[in-house]
């Protein structure tokens, strides 16, 4: 059967290893499904080459190239993606996925085309039936050029990596795919790419048809020409100053979308880590100071930590066109600085430069480094944002040391120490007095430890008052105070409206920013607009994609609108980003339990951050989930023996505070021991109480309280005691957490 258009053997080609067909015919059902699918997209009858045989027949003295190079004449190509297509050794990777990159590029259409919907695509269409190794994506991705899409025939469920079979049910596979809809989704890929070489096909056709034509045109009179070409000429000589160089500015990328991925150390003192992180996140920050330029935070930059994922694997993960990196040795007063440029969709470095300069320039270094990259990137700086770049945060450089050091301990360590923080960022100031970023710093701190229940006194607020009220009157239009302002209203107060405007105004500022966002979708969900909460949690992410936290938040937002395949997806996000932290674990569980009840599952997931009891003490989210499921599997015992491993004396949260005395009145009467029940009802009300006198404004010890005088019996107590808890935080203020 020949192709759709002439010239062409095949529509489809189908490239596989025979390993992934040899087991259970995986790709021979695929095709048969595939062809059905074609027949119900297509009018007309597609072609499609699918050998069975490995080598088509072909010996050892015949040419693999020529013997291919009819078949390989096709318009789509499908490589079956596997854990072992992708091997340079191999048949179907050098004779056939290379081969047709190879013709594709070379042929009249070329191998990746436009389509009608404006979008590019590529005639070679992959389809994965597995994740894949890193060197093995580095492989596709340099062969390539880039990275392409793929459809995902993938089931997945821990430790299982599978292609996806018609009979899987989707609500058991992770990643939600249901192979019916995979395989149209091939069809109608197969559509559009087919449909737009159709259109491209008949352009050409028609082209020498409109040449022949216009030749026998009577010749028009060549006076009417020549006045005609100098009118034209005038005109362009007259609106070519105003014309070419906007021809010239559309010509060029139209996003520019960039990551600084974190500095190597190449002093032999790891202490002046945070020098090397302060340095790279300054670099960023001048960046963001230009509008024209998309940049990701520090907290998607800093996954890539001496990381081995490919230069194209990066950019795609954090979607940017262009990724800066670079390495620090700083010896005493001395500077060595080597920056690079990379186009992260061609692998291509751009320009990098190597200086060296003494410490006392350091300020004047970030920002030459910052310019020089807008100037490679064609960015035309205003007099405003070249201002903004070459502001200096301050003159001292030994209170700029201070300052980063205190960055470290409020925002880098693998445990946040915020006193600390604050000694060091006093030290900055007094240094140097006028350091605003200092002031915004110790302000951070103290709403820290506010907001964490470190310490809730008025003292810490007023504090943080005064440091972002001294950070304004040093610098007035600086964004970062407007954020911490608007934190200091949500977290602080719950003046809702007043860090909506706060944020606001910084996203005027610095459209790019992507705290503010964040800001906005917690304020939204604790006011219950759902809508404008997921909206603003988007945005955050898009921004920052590689943020574990703003996959969590956005998965949370999801799970609480019950919209539970989305949550699953950005628990798994977070999991992928931060494997190590606990949060997305127990709200994956939860997903599973609330959507079907099902504690197998939960705990198959709490599994995979824990594997046994003695590590499950190490996180009371973790440890008071399973108490949970046991309570909620009817395993009482089991969850007695976790609640008295427990070495603390209550779980809490941001808007919960459970006495374990709570639990062992609550399991003691499911098991139908009254005394016991009432008993630790009561231990629980005594523990409550005397925390009351240290926080007597603490809404979480009066709703836990309604609960322990219920369990006693002491129903009007809990009446009156839950009102005074939800007179502390109204609903009005708190629709959920955030």
């Amino acid at each position: 059967m020949a192709s759709l258009i002439s010239g062409y053997n095949y529509d489809i080609f189908i490239s596989y290893r025979q390993k992934d067909n040899k087991h259970d015919g995986w790709v021979t059902e695929f095709v048969n499904q595939l062809k059905g699918e074609l027949e119900a997209t297509f009018k007309e009858d597609i072609s499609i080459y699918f050998d069975e045989n490995p080598h088509d027949g072909l010996l050892e003295t015949h040419s693999v190239d020529k013997s291919l190079e009819d078949k390989l004449k096709c318009l789509i190509f499908i490589p079956i993606i596997s854990q072992t297509y992708c091997d340079s050794k191999s048949f179907a990777w050098q004779h056939e996925f290379c081969a047709f990159n190879r013709l594709a590029k070379e042929d009249q259409f070329g191998r990746d085309i436009k389509l009608t919907s404006g979008n590019v695509a590529s005639r070679i269409l992959p389809v994965k039936i597995h994740d894949l190794d890193p060197e093995d994506k580095t492989l596709l991705e340099n062969e390539l050029g880039g990275f392409i899409r793929g459809i995902e025939f993938i089931y997945k469920e821990p430790g299982v990596n599978r292609p996806l079979k018609p009979e899987d049910d989707e609500k058991k596979n992770l990643n939600n795919t249901i192979y019916r809809n995979q395989i149209n989704k091939v069809a109608n890929a197969v559509k559009e790419i087919i449909g737009a070489l159709k259109k491209q096909s008949q352009h050409s056709e028609e082209s020498p048809k409109q040449d022949i034509e216009a030749k026998n045109e009577p010749q028009k009179n060549l006076r009417t020409i020549i006045i005609t070409g100098i009118l034209i000429l005038l005109a362009l000589i007259v609106l070519g100053y105003f014309i070419i160089p906007k021809l010239f500015k559309s010509s060029e990328p139209v996003e520019k979308t960039i990551a600084v991925l974190p500095f190597r150390n190449l002093s032999n003192d790891t202490t002046q880590l945070y020098f090397c992180d302060g340095f790279m996140e300054e670099i960023l920050n001048d960046l963001q100071k230009v509008n024209s330029f998309t940049v990701r935070s520090r907290t998607s930059s800093d996954q890539y930590r001496d990381t081995k994922k490919s230069i194209a694997t990066i950019g795609n993960e954090l979607n940017v066109n262009y990724l800066v990196e670079g390495s620090i040795g700083h010896e005493g007063n001395n500077l060595k600085i080597w920056v690079q440029l990379i186009d992260s969709k061609a692998d291509k470095h751009l320009w990098s430069n190597d200086y060296t300069r003494e410490m006392k320039q350091i300020f004047s270094l970030q920002s030459e480094i910052a310019k020089e990259i807008a100037s490679e990137l064609k960015a035309v700086l205003s007099p405003e944002e070249i201002e903004k770049i070459e502001k200096r945060p301050t003159e001292n450089l030994e209170a700029y040391n201070y300052y980063l050091q205190g960055n470290y301990y409020n925002t880098r360590s693998a445990w946040l120490d915020w006193k600390t923080a604050i000694k060091l960022y006093e030290k900055a100031i007094e240094l140097d007095p006028g350091f605003a970023l200092a002031y915004i710093g110790i302000a951070e701190c103290f709403r820290n430890q506010y907001w964490f229940y470190q310490d809730r006194s008025e003292d810490m607020l007023r504090k943080c008052k005064q440091a972002i009220d001294k950070s304004f009157e040093i610098y007035p239009d600086l964004p970062a105070a407007h954020l911490a302002l608007g934190w200091y209203y949500y977290q602080g107060h719950l003046e809702y409206s007043k860090a909506l405007e706060q944020a606001e105004i910084v996203l005027k500022e610095q459209p790019g920013n992507t705290e503010a966002p964040f800001l906005s979708a917690a304020v939204y969900r604790r006011l219950g607009s759902w809508e404008m909460a997921k909206t603003n949690f988007l945005k955050a992410f898009e921004l920052n994609p590689r943020s574990s936290i703003n996959a969590y938040d956005l998965a949370e937002t999801y799970s609480v609108l019950r919209e539970y395949s989305e949550a699953q997806q950005y628990f798994n996000m977070a999991i992928m980003i931060q494997p190590n932290w606990s949060a997305p674990y127990v709200g994956l569980s939860w997903i599973f339990l609330k959507r079907e009840g099902n504690t197998t599952k939960a705990r198959e997931i709490l599994e995979k951050e824990a594997r046994n009891i003695k590590s499950l003490m190490s996180d009371s989210s973790i440890i008071e989930t399973n108490i949970n499921l046991d309570i909620y599997d009817g395993k009482y015992e089991e969850a007695l023996k976790i609640l008295a491993l427990f070495k603390s004396k209550v779980f809490q949260g941001q808007n919960s505070f459970t006495p374990k005395y709570l639990y062992y009145a609550n399991i003691y009467g499911l098991m139908n021991k009254p005394e016991l029940e009432y008993a630790y009802y009561d231990s629980a009300c005594i523990f409550l109480e005397k925390k009351m006198i240290d926080l007597p404004e603490d809404p979480r010890l009066y709703s836990a309280l309604g609960v322990a005088y219920a369990g006693m019996g002491l129903n009007e107590k809990a009446i009156n005691i839950s009102e005074k808890a939800v007179k502390l935080l109204p609903v009005s203020k708190e629709v959920t957490s955030a």
